[in-house]
């Protein structure tokens, strides 16, 4: 584990030991302006006393990733196409997951305004687990508190529990109408795809990759138990598992193969919520 790490991990842990005490209350001091201020995305409350969060406008692939899943969550459920831009700041939380509230601009294409953006990621930092990062909220910037309960009852039990293995051969040829395999065009117009298959190579080199990293998707089948009329609108189910088969074509030899991962997408109904569990297959 880097310095870097050990020093964030610390970070969080003070800031939970001062939130278990009581100590997270915004400072009384008249000169401490709270009016439109985001409690965890522009004032931190688990310090004492506590402080205004500050840009940063910096680069790191994480945040921005976080920033982009949030971003998707967004422009899944509202129906809009908002592009990320940069992240602009960001602040740690820890407990039994870790917390990032992340604020990005993002751009609309149709009229190129930019806005600010606020999400908020959730990881579950559990051992020997799948990937699974949890959106809790996703919204245009704004001081509203965030609901960050997850309904897991909301949830068809289809799609908890163990992620699912591979699909075989025999299960892709077979007559079930609830698959259904991407076509080429469709995974160049769903950037989004892009972004799933990122995540899932960032948690299959453990976090190595520090920017954007070349990737090539090679077939993406999408399953759902959701009633569709054409197979293609199962890429709008909001509950759906994917098999992606991609390939990293960087210049790094020890990456340099063919590589499958099993995604799994659930929302419980509540704006801005979303999760994603990612696994390996070989």
């Amino acid at each position: 584990m880097t310095d870097f790490e050990l020093l964030r991990r610390e970070k969080r842990r003070r800031k939970a030991k001062l939130k278990f005490f009581g100590l997270d209350d915004v400072t009384d001091d008249p000169g401490f302006d709270k009016k439109g201020l985001a409690d965890g995305f522009d004032v931190d409350n688990l310090c004492y006393p506590s402080r205004l969060i500050k840009s940063t406008w910096g680069d790191d692939y994480d945040i921005a990733l976080y920033g982009r899943l949030g971003l998707y969550c967004h422009n899944f459920q509202k129906g809009t196409n908002f592009k990320f831009v940069r992240w602009e700041k960001y602040d740690v939380t820890s407990t039994a997951d870790v917390h990032f509230y992340v604020t990005l601009d993002t751009k609309d294409p149709a009229t190129d305004s930019v806005s600010s953006f606020q999400t908020l990621l959730c990881e579950d930092s559990s051992p020997n687990r799948p990937v699974l990062w949890g959106t809790l909220a996703c919204r245009i910037k704004c001081d509203d508190a965030v609901d960050d309960i997850w309904d897991a009852k909301a949830v068809d039990d289809f799609y908890k529990g163990e992620m699912p293995k591979w699909l075989s051969g025999e299960e892709l040829a077979s007559d079930n109408k609830s698959y259904y395999v991407v076509q080429e065009s469709e995974v160049q117009k769903n950037d989004w795809l892009h972004l799933f298959t990122e995540i899932a190579f960032y948690s299959k080199t453990k976090k190595k990759v520090t920017a954007p990293p070349p990737l090539e998707i090679e077939k993406v089948v999408v399953v759902t138990k959701e009633d569709t009329e054409e197979g293609h609108e199962k890429l709008k189910a909001k509950d759906a598992v994917f098999y992606v088969s991609y390939k990293y074509i960087g210049e790094y030899s020890g990456w340099a193969r063919d590589h499958k991962a099993v995604i799994r997408k659930t929302m419980d109904g509540k704006p801005g919520h979303m999760y994603l569990e990612v696994v390996a297959a070989e």
